[in-house]
């Protein structure tokens, strides 16, 4: 115990700072552990992550939040997947769900069986899409939401979600759940970050009116900026750009002029892509772009030009670079947020990063001794997590068939890492994928966006010719009908938003 952590110093709020304070405080209730965050009303934060991916629940639920009070606070709706327009080809759309694609025959994959099955229909003339045979895509497409309250039946899996949130108010929310736990909050701006002298360890962060906040453990959480472990401790950055060539976003919300949808939007655009976030109370909206391929000025016409509604302020540009840090965890410093690195949102995945960060220094978290193992362990760990998502955002870009600008004709010829075009590969010849089990985005991630925007494989699974054609055919009529069916008998989301959530229901 006299070696234990004391005191935890937070540098920086916004999401990953109140994530981080409000994990920590409920993970060591009842302890001597001192909690301070230091954050300055000045400093703006990106606040783009405003989706999330189901693995939301998990953090919520450690937290002990009760989902509509919630839902409520930060104006959230459900999310079933990501809508993508315009991806493998002007005109195209698909969505990549939250939950599985229909149900296995004889152990066979389900989509090797579809393979075969829409080969045979289009020898007769008939198209089948691969989103009617699953329930979140067919739910969301038609603007139904219901909790999985005892589960759907096993044939078509569970009706997984995630929300679509103001991140900013989630992050007010923790802020409140923090301090009520006995988090101290310091405002103003930090001047110095004073180091030991004969360690290295950060001591202190120096405020500029003059105040001195020492701490045994830093967690870094100061955003592009990386005061602690980019500025201080000198942790490198890699640098993405060449794989993932957008540098810049432009954000802006505006108003709701139709029910709120149960799905993010993407769409593909000249030098980029654009996001639609429909709230409760606003939509958000953004273009994620190459600078190199498009300037600022003509990113916010085009951004402006797509808006649904009045827009609700004035458009904000932001610059950023894909990449991670070679090092997230030095010394007594742990990076958490956008001072550890940058994924555009293209997937939701910058608050699951946070929760998986801040999920691994509790899994780790040091006494003052700092053992180097533990330290090796959490980097490792999160470079890998990094690299697997970065090459899973690849993807979108790697398989598209658009030729229509440079920037698309870029993406389609450009190099990447042996992974990605080892399951490109691999898919083109029958269907198979051998994604690692504990990739965020398993194989039914990356069927959804190969098979969406076009890919086809030659051909299908040989185990496949074994099942009649007759039969073959009416599983997976079965399965349609199953989810035509479920779907049709659930409510629509704006009504059950109002219900569970609005700000006259009393659920929770």
């Amino acid at each position: 115990m006299q070696n234990a952590i004391q005191h935890l110093v937070i540098a920086g709020g916004g999401t990953a700072g109140w994530m981080t304070a409000a994990a920590v405080s409920r993970a060591f209730a009842g302890s001597a552990l001192k909690i301070t965050l230091v954050e300055s009303e000045e400093i703006g934060t990106i606040g783009v992550g405003e989706a999330t991916v189901p693995s939301i629940h998990y953090f919520n639920l450690m937290l002990g939040i009760d989902q509509a009070h919630f839902m409520r606070t930060c104006q959230a709706t459900f999310k079933l997947g990501i809508e993508f327009v315009d991806w493998g080809d002007v005109g195209g759309r698909y969505i990549h769900p939250f939950t599985t694609y229909g149900c296995d025959l004889n152990n066979i994959y389900f989509h090797e069986l579809w393979l075969k099955y829409a080969g045979s229909m289009a020898a007769r003339g008939e198209t089948v899409s691969m989103d009617d045979y699953n329930l979140c895509c067919v739910a969301a497409r038609r603007g139904r939401f219901i909790h999985p309250v005892g589960g759907v039946p096993a044939p078509v899996g569970l009706l997984n979600y995630a929300f679509q949130f103001d991140a900013s108010l989630y992050a007010g929310f923790l802020r409140g759940y923090s301090e009520s736990r006995g988090v101290t909050r310091v405002e103003g701006k930090i001047a110095q970050v004073l180091q030991n002298g004969e360690t290295g360890d950060i001591q202190a962060l120096i405020m500029e009116d003059g105040r001195s906040v020492e701490g045994d453990l830093f967690v870094d959480c100061s955003g592009r900026q990386a005061l602690l472990i980019g500025q201080t401790l000198k942790s490198a950055y890699e640098d993405w750009r060449h794989w993932l060539p957008c540098d810049r976003a432009i954000a802006v919300p505006c108003a709701n002029v139709e029910e709120p949808v149960p799905y993010t939007r993407s769409t593909a655009d000249a030098a980029g892509w654009r996001w639609r976030i429909p709230l409760q109370h606003r939509v958000g909206n953004g273009y994620v772009y190459s600078s190199p391929f498009l300037d600022d000025d003509g990113a916010e016409r085009r951004l402006l030009d797509s808006l649904d509604g009045a827009a609700l302020s004035a458009p904000r540009r932001i610059s950023f670079v894909p990449g991670r840090r070679k090092e997230f965890w030095i010394k007594n410093c742990v990076a958490i947020g956008l001072a550890s690195g940058f994924l555009e949102p293209l997937e939701s995945t910058s608050i699951h990063l946070i929760q998986t960060a801040i999920l691994k220094l509790l899994a780790f978290f040091p006494d003052k001794g700092f053992e180097p193992a533990d330290i090796a362990a959490f980097n490792r760990h999160t470079q890998g997590e990094y690299e697997l998502l970065r090459d899973f955002l690849i993807l979108h870009y790697k398989i598209t068939q658009r030729a229509d600008t440079p920037f698309w004709r870029y993406c389609r010829d450009m190099d990447v890492p042996d992974a990605v075009r080892e399951a490109i590969e691999l898919f083109e010849a029958r269907g198979r994928m051998l994604i690692r089990a504990d990739h965020l985005f398993t194989g039914r991630s990356w069927l959804a966006v190969m098979l969406g925007q076009g890919l086809r494989p030659r051909g299908y699974d040989p185990l496949v010719d074994t099942i009649p054609d007759a039969d073959l055919h009416a599983h997976m009529n079965s399965v349609r009908n199953y989810i035509d069916q479920a779907t049709a008998a659930m409510p629509r989301h704006g009504d059950y938003l109002s219900r569970f959530c609005g700000q006259n229901s009393h659920a929770g």
